[in-house]
């Protein structure tokens, strides 16, 4: 069985010695954060703050704080209800390696899986925990335990939401995870990077106003809901890099093996979860795009102020009595790293499914993601490794790898210290590393441009003759198995240790 809500997740964190509960008054500008980032690097564990406070606005919340739920491997297991993320990729590789019915029993056999994939799709229930609280007036933010994270932040963000829109054109729903600055009781910003699903269908707003050539402010609204704190699967779920046309909300039905249940909104065209905590529904106007930031980011810097479309609250649903879960990003290691980790570990068979020559791939917690990734391949031709990379950067999941490092297919990618020993000697720097320009991250801060700048593929493989190079090439150096069984049974009298 999934986990019913946040709360059974947090009542089983606990049962495995996963939760702490603090009961002292902690601050949530700043203070809730230095703790959270001293926990998250020793790897302690979720901290759930039961008396969050603020002592500028003189404020005690009603409502306890979760973070660093998912701070782990051993979290995102648990949450994912698996003894190995490896169970998860294992599921979508059988999924992907699915072939058609090639007669009657084929067929028979298949009905199974046609009606587990069937069970995945969410479901609309008229009514929810969510709604047991319906605000139309008197909306106010300040209510809930919203964090200032660092010292140099714009304002107070909301970190972990679930931010649904629909596709002006094509009706599909997108579930994203964009920070939302509080400018005001009522408003926040909408922190949609360009590529992202969100950012895309408020483009089509502005390019459907222009179709119809209407006055400023006709049709230049795009409905938004902002569901905080689900089930762990379904809150993954707006994290993933999914393809473009794969509903989030199905994505969940899978990881959670049963479906999503939503509520329509109150004032606006869209469903959340049904066991979500709080839900915050109104428009993003493209009238009113605001300054947003500074925001101390995933990379270890503050992303700098821009500009982002206004969110503006019509509406709060919520529990009777909701937890608040954010979480915090900076320097790595940190709570991002593992949801990243998951994510790596998911879309491996994806990735070996359209590239069948890789063997592993992994992306170093000090990369934050986009900045390296360490490819292995089976190696079959001239070139190889460049094909990969260059396909690599092709895809919407891993187009922003500023730096790709591929190997041969015996190198273990998860060990840092033999990928560095094994790239650099077999690297020529000038004949092995490519640059291409590109779409980079919108947070890149290094860029010649924002959101375009260079990338670098290192072809750290053995070289051949057919790739140019003529000299012999040197066997590594290893002990041979006879003198090491013959060492394994002389080691006990050496008193050595182990």
């Amino acid at each position: 069985m999934a986990y019913k809500d946040l709360r059974e997740f947090v009542a089983r964190l606990e049962r495995e010695g996963e939760l702490k509960r603090l009961a002292v008054e902690v601050d949530v500008d700043l203070e809730i954060t230095e703790i959270t980032d001293r926990v998250s690097k020793a790897g302690g564990p979720a901290l759930l703050f039961e008396k969050p406070r603020s002592a500028k606005d003189g404020v005690e919340y009603s409502m306890p704080l979760l973070i660093n739920a998912l701070g782990s491997q051993r979290r995102m297991e648990l949450a994912l209800e698996v003894e190995s993320l490896e169970d998860v990729a294992s599921r979508i590789e059988g999924l992907l390696e699915m072939k058609p019915p090639e007669g009657f029993f084929d067929k028979v056999k298949l009905l199974p899986l046609i009606s587990e994939l069937g069970s995945f799709f969410p479901k609309v229930v008229k009514s929810g925990p969510v709604r047991e609280v319906i605000e139309r007036d008197n909306l106010s933010l300040a209510r809930l335990p919203i964090m200032k994270c660092w010292p140099q932040d714009g304002g107070r963000f909301i970190t972990f939401p679930m931010v649904i829109t629909r596709s002006p054109k094509t009706g599909r729903r997108n579930v994203g995870c964009y920070r939302l600055q509080v400018y005001d009781e009522r408003t926040t910003g909408m922190h949609w990077q360009i590529h992202k699903g969100g950012a895309e269908h408020f483009r089509w707003v502005e390019r459907l106003r222009a179709q119809t050539e209407g006055p400023r402010g006709s049709k230049g609204r795009l409905d938004v809901a902002v569901a905080i704190g689900s089930d762990p699967a379904t809150m993954l779920a707006g994290v993933l890099p999914l393809p473009e046309d794969v509903d989030e909300f199905i994505f969940a039905g899978f990881l959670r093996k049963e479906p999503v249940e939503l509520v329509k909104c109150e004032t606006v065209d869209l469903e959340v979860p049904a066991n979500a905590e709080i839900v915050l529904e109104g428009y993003a106007d493209l009238d009113d795009i605001r300054v947003e930031g500074p925001f101390g980011d995933h990379t270890g810097y503050y992303s700098l102020e821009d500009k982002f479309p206004a969110f503006h609250l019509t509406c709060i649903t919520r529990r009777k009595d909701p937890m608040y879960i954010s979480t915090i990003v900076g320097a790595p290691p940190m709570e991002d790293y593992w949801m990243g980790y998951a994510v790596e570990r998911l879309f491996l068979p994806l990735l070996r499914k359209q590239m069948p020559e890789v063997v592993e791939m992994h992306m170093p917690a000090e990369g934050i993601f986009h900045n390296l990734m360490i490819v292995s391949i089976r190696k079959s031709y001239p070139g190889h490794a460049r094909k990969v990379m260059n396909a690599l950067w092709g895809l919407p999941g891993a187009m922003f790898t500023k730096c790709l490092v591929v190997v041969d297919h015996d190198v273990d990618v998860h060990n840092v210290r033999e990928v560095a020993w094994k790239a650099l000697t077999h690297i020529d720097p000038e004949r092995d590393t490519q640059f291409v320009l590109g779409p980079v991250d919108q947070l890149e801060h290094a860029s010649r441009l924002p959101n375009f700048g260079s990338k670098m593929g290192v072809d750290a493989t053995r070289k051949w003759p057919s790739e140019g190079f003529t000299r012999p090439w040197p066997d590594e150096i290893k002990m041979d198995a006879e003198t090491k069984k013959k060492i394994d049974v002389l080691w006990p009298q050496l008193g050595i240790g182990d």
